[in-house]
Parts: C-alpha cells; structure tokens; sequence
C-alpha cells in the first residue's frame, strides 16, 4: 500500500446533543455508507492515528449535510469537544468500489503521465473538476518540465489508467502541450 493507507471521510465540526455525539462535515461521495462504519481512526494531522468504534451514525440535512456520530468514548458534551477538529479516516481498503472507468482523485494524484509512444509528460499534481470544462470533464494537474499542462480525464485522451502502477498513457491532441505557454 500507499504511504498514506487511510482516506479521509469526515471532519468532526462540533459537539451534538448532551451525550457526546459529535457532527461530522462529511468528505466522500458515498455519505450513506457513514451509517454503516463500526470502526474508523480519528487523526488530527499531527500524531498517530486513535482507532474508535463507532456506536451509531445518522445523516442530518440541517446545515448542508452532516453526519451525526456516536464515538465510543464520548458520553457528554466536554468528551465531544475533545473531538472537535479530527478527521474521521477509513483504510483504502474500505472505499466503495467504484464503475469500470471511474477513479478516485487520491489515486491518480502522484500518477506518471506518458505519452503512448513512451514519451514521459509528468507527474499527476492535481485533479480539478470545475464542471467548466467541455461535458464537465475533470483535468489533470501536470507538473512537466515545460509547466503545468491540463490534460481533460476523457477516454480519446487517456488511454490507459493503471493506478496500481502509477501510471496514465495519454495521446495528447496536436496543440496541449503549448496551450499553457
């Protein structure tokens, strides 16, 4: 695995209720699968990471969406401020298994970008996804040795995604590489 085998899928914003639940900002696409986790490690960016078991979740729609967690451990309004802050992290493992062609932006990020021909282009930076682009089309972030260059995720473009490797062969359109220049 990655250096890093745990992903992030919430962030724990305040205390809820009196008996130590918290409210969690949720951070992955998949927040129904929140109310199914028992388990999860609570980080603060800093330290080692603390393995709780999680006693029940609900998802709340007041303010924008949030998950409402009880934590073992925390029974009382001043356990759950202790929480405040920390993010809420499953391994890689656990992620929900996604469609043939789609990937998690975490697992393209470091990725080596090459031409077909064998041509090296850089290093996966950043995926953006603005819907700005054309049919909304995430774009990769590319440090190359000429700039960044925005390649769109788009299947003509991208043709061979291995993220177990670390490695995406493109075919680049007459143009890309100096749109940036």
């Amino acid at each position: 695995m990655r250096e890093s085998a745990r992903v992030t899928v919430a962030r724990i914003v305040r205390p809820h209720g009196r008996r130590g639940e918290v409210a969690a900002e949720i951070l992955t696409d998949f927040p129904d699968r929140m109310c199914h986790l028992s388990a999860a490690e609570l980080w603060d960016g800093r330290s080692d990471p603390r393995h709780v078991a999680i006693l029940s979740c609900w998802l709340s729609q007041s303010r924008g969406g949030q998950a409402i967690l009880q934590i073992e451990g925390s029974n009382c309004i001043t356990d759950a401020k202790k929480l405040v802050g920390l993010q809420v992290q499953i391994p890689l493992t656990k992620r929900a298994p996604l469609p043939p062609g789609s990937y998690y932006i975490s697992d393209l990020i470091g990725c080596e970008v090459c031409e077909k021909e064998g041509a090296g282009v850089g290093l996966v930076r950043d995926v953006l996804v603005t819907g700005e682009n054309i049919a909304g089309t995430p774009l990769l972030a590319v440090d190359s040795r000429q700039g960044e260059i925005l390649i769109p995720l788009a299947q003509e473009i991208c043709a061979h995604v291995d993220t177990e490797a670390r490695r995406i062969e493109v075919v680049l359109p007459e143009g890309l590489r100096n749109l940036n220049k």
